[in-house]
Formats: C-alpha cells, structure tokens, sequence
C-alpha cells in the first residue's frame, strides 16, 4: 500500500536549525516514515501511513511553531504574505524607536564628526525608554524562539540574538545604574541591541519576501487555472460554473482569448492552442476535432467545444504542480553538509564567543569589560547560520521552477543534482527518436500507364478499407499527390475488397467511368498473382528495405506501375538535439527491439554511438546494468510501457511526456515535450543549478570563516555585524533567484 505525504505550510522559523528541530518534532509522531523540512519554502512533506493530521500540526505547536494543512485549490491566502506584512510592521516599528539611538552613536565620536548630540538622547532613562519596547516587542520572537529549542535540545539562530541583544541590553543598565565610574557622555549599549534587533528585523523581511520569489513556479502555475468555465446545458444553452464543478464527460465552450479550464478532448471546432506555458513549446498548438487539450493554456484563434476527461487534481497541470512540489520540498545530497555543519554550528558559536570574552578579559585587555563585551556581542550576531540554511533550498526551489516553466519536470531535487553527472545515454527508438507513427516517405512511378494522380486516388481509395496503421499512413500521405478537380462524388468506387494476411490488399474499383484491378502489397503478393518485377523495381525495393523502411508495390491490370514505402520517422528535433549533445562529451546509444535493419539506417542518420536492436522489453533492463557494471552513469530516455524498468533502473530515468502513463511515472524527470532538445536543457539547468548551490554554501561558509575572526578580534562593531550578518541571507537567496532568469535556447 502506498504511503500518505502530506505538506504542512510551516511559520515561525529562523534557521535551518528550525528545521530540524520541527523535523524531529515530526519524526515522533505515529506512522511517520520520514519527514523534510524546507527552510527556503518553509514547507513540512511528511511521508507514512495512517498519518493524522491533528497529530502533526499539534507536535509542530508544542514545538514552538506553527503549521497549517497546504491547500492549493483553497482561496485562502498564503500565510506567508501574513508573515512577511507582520515583519514590515515589526521593522518599521523597531526603526522608529531605534533611530535616535542610533543617532547617539555619533555622541561617542562626536569630537570627530562635528554633529551635535543633544544631552536628552544621553538620558540612560531615554535610552531605557526607546529599547525597551524594541528588545521585549518587537524582539520577543527571538526570546521565544530560544526558548522552544532549548526545550527541544538544541540551539538555534534565535539564541544567538538573544543572547548578543539581551547582553548589550542588560549591560546597559548596569552601567547606568549600578557601575560607579560611569558618566552619560561614555555612551551605553541600548543602541546596539535595539540597531541590532532591527537590522535582522529588516534582514527577515528581506529574506521573506525573497523567499517567496524563489517559489513564484508554482504560484505562476497555479494561476493558469481558471476559476470559472462555460458548460453546455442539454438544450444547447451555456451556463457559467466554477470549474471545480466540472465533471467528468460535460461538454464546455471555449472562445479565442480564454484559457482552457480543464482536460479534454475536441470534438467540434478548430484553433491554435498556446501551451507554452505548460510544455515550453514556444509556437502555439493546432488542435482539431479529437485531439486533447490540457487545462491552463491558452486558446488563441478559434472556438472549440471540449469534452472533459480530467477534473482537479487529475489534470496535466495539477500532475505538473504535484511534481514541483515534490521536487522542491525534498532534499538534495548536497544539502546534508549544510545540514550537518549547522547541527553542531550554534553550539561552536557559543564556545567561540566565551572564548572571545575570556581571551580579551585576561590577555588582549586586562579588565576593559567593554571591549571584551563588544567583541563577544559581535561574534554572536554575526555568526548566525541563515545563510548556511538558505543556500541549498532556496537554489534547488528556482532551478526547478525555471525548468518547470521550459517543460522539464524534475521529480525530486537529488535527481537536479545529480543529472549533470551522467556521461551514457540510452534512447529508445519508437516514440522518442521517432515519431512513433508510420507516414509515407516516398511515392514514385515504375510506368508512365497511368498519371501520378490517376495512381494515387485508386491507392488511396484501397487503403482506406484497410484498418492498419501502414495502411492509414499511405492514406493521410497521399493527400497531396492527389487529382484536385476531382470532386467527393467522382472519387473511386471500390468493390470486392480482400487483404491477403502479411501480404497486402486489393481490389475492384470503379474510377472515370473504368474499372481497375488495383494491389498493394509485397513482392511475394505480386508474385503469387503472376506479376512481372522486373530488375530495376527490385533493386529500388531492396534499397528502400535497407534504409530501414516497409516498401510495398502498386500493381494495377496485373502490371507493376508505382512503389510506396512507409517509415517511422525521425523526429525533426532528434537530429540537433543529438548533435548538442554529442558536443558535450555524452556516448550516445539506441536501444529497440525493432529489427537490426531499421535500427541500423536510424542510428546511421543520427550518428549514434552503438545500436542495440531486437532487445524483449523485459531484457532492455538488464542491459542498462551491464553499462552501469562497466563505470556509465547512465540516463535511459523512452515513452512506452516497455520502457519502464530500464526507466526505472537507469540513474535517469527521462520519459517523454507523449509517452504513456506508466513510463512517466517510472521516470525522475519528464519532458512535457516531444523534443529532445530537452534533455540537453535538463543537463544545462542541472549544472546551473549545482553550481549557485556551490557559490551559495561557499559564501555562507566563507562569510563565517572569515567574519567571525574579524568580529572577534575586535574590528567589527556590533551593530554592523547584525547589518552583515542580515546581508550575507538575502545575497545568498538573490543569488539562487539569478537561476530563474536563465535562457534556455529551444535549438
């Protein structure tokens, strides 16, 4: 049985080590299997079975957290945009209060600067009066949030603050009221904790907002949803509906300028539809009468009515949401560093800034208690992890949104980490280097008995009694060599119609007022009917055979007249896409259980690497592990149900996204298109977004590594270490948003 997953939306946190204090809160709870905590979406995706949903909001409370159910079909607005209003309010507030303090700094230098500092802002019991509100109000999030992870066994970010705050705060006070050397004009720390408490204020609000950008993939995708949709009543007026009401089998309208409710199929009217959107595909869609549109794009040109197929969370775009979900609320590889260092970061802060206090009290400056406080108060605020947090997530949320928008769903965020790395990959022929579907590829004369048209009209009047899929590709191909002045009516009557098994058809036919005895089929056919092939038909049939195509003789009044040949052929894109990836060094290699000829002439015109044809479906598996045996990092690219397990086997798995259910589901990332061209995007956006993960966790360690010696030597004011430290999370989340403006070309 499968498991449950439920996703908490989470508020409240200020630090990866948050995130695992809420992770392990989860953890305990019945039937949870495991739990991820993304700090950047701050979303909970809690996997198991029979998992209650009271249960896990109340332990995420007990915690010190908040947490709700993540509904995206509910109207109700995203508490983030709460949270993030709530902490403008507390900024604005703290910086009202703060900027006279801050304005008494100056009174320290004043014989430098010039600026007069009046004595009332020297009051302690002003000062008292205006940081007060700031370290107790404004502030108490971080008393609060010290409290709950001391009580869950750990140390986070809100520790630090508190601490470097309330020590500045309380320091003050004794050296106003208590320490009998003081005087006014030395200056106090009430400045330093309520700038501090306001400049991390300002950071949080930074970062929130940020944040939210970083996940505004889903937020685009979420809006391509129509709220509302016109269905068709039974007596062929319309009615207005919220497209949640829709149904399965009801009938809906939709005109030039509308977005596309729901999942459907066509069955009257013709447009072009714009699903750029959804699949990356750049020029918009010709639908006709049975073809499927998705739910979320955008009819352009002409009036369609739509039979509905898929409703909520069973449509395309739902599916797309689910999977960039999936993906950026999972955790990469390279995020388990991060995680690990910033386990054991807070507590090594804390030892480092008594170190700093002792080291300044008994050797840098023996009984200077204000220096050593000032040092001690600016390694504690610098040193707070938010960056450390920040920067795996916030990376993994843009990469995967950006591929999203290009039609590249990646289904969990190792797979973006890990797809750049491979160097072998696996396609499968039928489907994905190819169409798919037979067409006709040539159509020629043998003799000149009879005009092309005359030829074409009598073949595709006999084709067109076959069923079979050659039979229904000679039909649609010979639409243009077909005699234009001939109207409905005069087209050829066929009688005494017969299809001689693995052989061919022929029959009767009645055309201008003649009569034709018309075959179509292999030269055994023609053969067995005592038709002459002479040399030259021959040799051009073997020709057409070793390309890799069915060729078929047109015998009309038992005389050889004309061939056709009919392929699967390669996808426009197959070739460019192919070549891109050549390029990058990548061995490429086909592998079909089609026949050794077909699969020859196909890797010969792609120029692939090897060719593995007459492969059982259940053996395509099996030689995916033996190129793994031998070192490859493999990705098998496919569409059908065959293909699963070596999907499902690979290191990547890629499905096309025309390909069936069972293949897509198997695979770790699905292209939404039939273009190539995407797995070399899927390789690009991959590596892009391995290296800003790279800038990121190297600039949140270096920012530490190199600042907190600075703060504890002494170099750096308190008060500008909550500036940098504020700075340092929101650089390193508009770092990861650069990934969401990245080009991905579609050649």
């Amino acid at each position: 049985m499968a498991n449950d997953v439920i996703q908490l939306q989470l508020s409240g946190m200020s630090c990866a080590g948050c995130a695992k204090s809420i992770e392990r809160a989860l953890q305990s709870c019945d039937g949870v299997q495991s739990v991820n905590v993304n700090f950047a979406s701050e979303v909970a995706a809690v996997e198991g079975s029979d998992l209650k949903t009271a249960q896990l909001l109340a332990a995420v409370k007990d915690a010190g957290y908040h947490a709700e159910l993540l509904d995206h079909e509910s109207d109700q607005s995203d508490p983030r945009d709460a949270a993030q209003q709530k902490q403008l309010v507390k900024f604005i507030a703290a910086a009202i209060l703060s900027l006279p303090l801050l304005y008494t700094m100056f009174g320290h230098f004043s014989w430098t600067s010039g600026i007069p500092v009046p004595d009332l802002l020297m009051n302690p019991w002003l000062q008292l009066l205006l940081a007060t509100p700031v370290q107790f109000i404004m502030g108490w999030q971080f008393y609060r949030g010290s409290y709950h992870a001391l009580r869950n066994g750990a140390a986070n970010m809100d520790v630090l603050v508190a601490l470097g705050t309330s020590a500045a705060y309380f320091y003050s006070i004794y050296l106003a009221w208590f320490a009998p050397d003081y005087h006014p004009h030395e200056g106090l720390y009430f400045e330093t904790s309520a700038v501090l408490i306001t400049l991390i204020l300002l950071g949080k609000w930074f970062e929130a907002r940020a944040k939210g950008r970083s996940s505004s993939a889903i937020q685009k995708l979420l809006q391509l949803q129509p709220e509302k949709a016109l269905r068709e009543l039974e007596n062929g007026d319309t009615e207005e509906v919220a497209v949640s009401e829709l149904k399965v089998g009801d009938i809906i309208q939709v005109r030039p300028g509308q977005a596309v409710p729901t999942d459907g199929k066509v069955l009257s009217g013709e447009s072009a539809i714009d699903e750029s959107m959804l699949t990356g595909e750049s020029m918009p869609v010709a639908k006709h009468e049975g073809d499927n549109v998705m739910g979320g794009t955008f009819n352009t040109t002409g009036f369609v009515r739509v039979e509905v197929q898929q409703v909520g969370a069973q449509t395309a775009l739902a599916k797309i949401i689910r999977v960039v979900e999936q993906a950026q609320n999972s955790k990469a590889p390279i995020q388990r560093l991060a995680d690990r260092v910033a386990s054991i970061f807070v507590p090594a802060v804390l030892v480092i800034a008594a170190l700093t206090m002792l080291i300044w009290i008994v050797f840098l400056a023996p009984g200077d208690w204000r220096a050593a406080f000032e040092a001690t108060v600016a390694v504690l605020v610098i040193a707070c992890p938010c960056a450390l947090g920040l920067a795996t997530p916030t990376s993994i949320m843009a990469g995967s949104g950006r591929a999203a928008q290009a039609g590249i769903l990646f289904k969990r965020s190792e797979i973006l980490e890990r797809t750049q790395a491979i160097d072998t990959i696996i396609f499968d022929k039928t489907g994905t280097l190819t169409e798919g579907k037979p067409k006709l590829t040539d159509f020629s004369l043998l003799s000149q008995a009879l005009s092309q048209a005359t030829v074409a009209s009598l073949v595709q009047a006999l084709e067109k009694q076959s069923e079979h899929p050659l039979a229904q590709a000679i039909v649609k191909g010979l639409d243009a060599h077909l005699n234009a002045d001939d109207s409905p009516d005069e087209r050829p009557e066929v009688r005494q119609f017969e299809a001689h098994k693995g052989k061919g058809v022929s029959a009767s036919l009645s055309y201008h007022n003649e009569s034709f005895k018309v075959m179509v089929g292999s030269l055994r056919l023609l053969r067995e009917h005592e038709i002459i092939v002479n040399d030259h038909a021959k040799q051009k049939l073997s020709e057409l055979q070793e390309q890799g195509k069915t060729a078929m003789a047109i015998a009309i009044a038992n005389e050889l007249v004309a061939y056709v040949a009919v392929a699967d052929t390669v996808r426009e894109t197959s070739k460019h896409a192919l070549q891109t990836l050549r390029a990058r060094g990548l061995r490429l290699l086909m592998l079909t259980g089609d026949n050794n000829k077909t699969a020859a002439a196909i890797a010969k015109e792609l120029g692939l690497d090897d060719v593995i044809a007459e492969v059982l479906p259940e053996d395509k598996a099996d030689h995916v592990k033996q190129l793994q045996a031998k070192g490859a990092t493999v990705a098998m690219v496919g569409d059908g149900i065959n293909d699963a397990p070596a999907l499902a086997v690979a290191d990547i798995g890629i499905a096309m996204g025309t390909g069936t259910d069972v293949a897509i589901e198997a695979a770790d990332i699905a292209l939404m298109r039939a273009d190539l061209n995407g797995i070399a995007q899927a390789l690009e956006m991959s590596r892009l977004t391995v290296r800003n993960i790279r800038q990121n966790l190297f600039w949140a360690f270096a920012y530490n590594v190199v600042g907190i010696p600075i703060a504890a030597s002494g170099l750096l004011a308190p008060w500008l270490a909550g500036g940098a430290m504020a700075l340092s999370s929101v650089s390193v989340v508009l770092n990861a948003l650069r990934l969401q403006r990245v080009k991905l070309s579609d050649r």
